[in-house]
């Protein structure tokens, strides 16, 4: 395993982050594709024998079941100081008032039942899973730095929003002395390159560290378009990301894997890997050899033509992954 820094940042983490939204009671929440606890602990112990260090979940997958099986199973399988533990706020997790959203309530409030689902007295790397519109940039900031001042969170990054957005939040911080933003967990990969426009430049200018998700858009870049599968069939946030004319582009990756004689989820994943801006793609596994494709496509790479060959299939996508 290769090890990197987050961004500009001193932070340590593998080259690989491992998502956990694939772990939890399919009964709590939609993803009714989730592994159960028995499986998710394979995976992890997995990840952790491969060498992943740096571990990826939310307070709302699966109603907070990632987050406390991901807790059992690191505080089972290694040491605290050994792993890098991300989590996030931002959605709905209780009907009603102040049931989601970066308000100051719901920040001080969410990060203590992660902490406790987790079963940690901090995390790595606490996260905006989103942007609020309805809450003042400022109020989210101040509460955010108070919950690293306060020890309860090392850093604090942000996910998939506009780039104004995000250059806003960096220059808010910085007028007012607040902990900065380290990280940009942001949508992509070969069928969807729009952040390439404004955002990876960004986030090299910044020092911003950029761990993409969904590298493997959601997996159409491993499989025939056509193919099937029982998270793609209930998946309808994933509906809305991609588009027909993206199969020229799944076909290439095929192509190019068979000629190497390795599996499609490889090729896809080295090609995210090589941009210089990415510090870690985090990466969904529900089956054990899901992870050992992740690990090889770190040593696989593509020559200039093969490159060429992948982003010129590419066709322009409207703005997607922001809800």
């Amino acid at each position: 395993m290769r090890y990197t820094r987050l961004g500009s940042t001193g932070l340590e983490v593998s080259a690989l982050s491992l998502g956990c939204m694939s772990f939890g009671e399919s009964a709590r929440g939609n993803h009714r594709w989730s592994l159960d606890e028995e499986s998710s602990r394979t995976v992890i112990r997995q990840a952790l024998e491969a060498g992943v260090n740096f571990f990826d979940t939310a307070n709302v997958y699966s109603d907070g079941s990632s987050e406390e099986i991901t807790g059992r199973a690191l505080r089972d399988f290694a040491a605290r100081d050994e792993v890098v533990i991300a989590t996030k706020v931002h959605g709905r997790m209780r009907p009603g008032p102040n049931g989601g959203g970066l308000s100051r309530r719901a920040i001080l409030s969410e990060i203590d039942h992660s902490l406790r689902r987790l079963g940690v007295e901090y995390v790595d790397l606490y996260q905006i899973h989103r942007w609020d519109p309805d809450t003042p940039l400022e109020e989210t900031l101040e509460a955010l730095h108070d919950v690293v001042k306060a020890g309860k969170a090392r850093y604090i990054g942000a996910s998939s929003m506009h780039s104004w957005q995000f250059a806003q939040a960096l220059y808010t911080a910085d007028l007012h002395g607040w902990t900065r933003f380290v990280s940009m967990q942001n949508h992509y990969n070969l069928l969807y390159r729009e952040e390439e426009r404004e955002m990876l430049p960004l986030c090299a200018d910044q020092g911003i560290g950029v761990i993409p998700w969904s590298p493997l858009a959601r997996g159409r870049l491993t499989r025939p378009w056509d193919a099937v599968t029982a998270r793609a069939e209930t998946d309808e946030f994933g509906a809305t990301l991609y588009q027909d004319n993206d199969r020229i582009v799944v076909e290439r990756v095929a192509e190019i894997a068979a000629n190497r004689g390795v599996p499609a989820a490889q090729v896809a994943l080295a090609w995210v890997s090589r941009n210089p801006v990415v510090t870690a793609p985090i990466v969904g596994v529900t089956k054990p050899e899901h992870l050992v494709d992740a690990v090889a496509a770190l040593d696989l790479e593509l020559d200039e033509k093969e490159v060429e060959r992948l982003e010129e299939a590419y066709l322009p996508h409207s703005v997607a992954g922001f809800r």
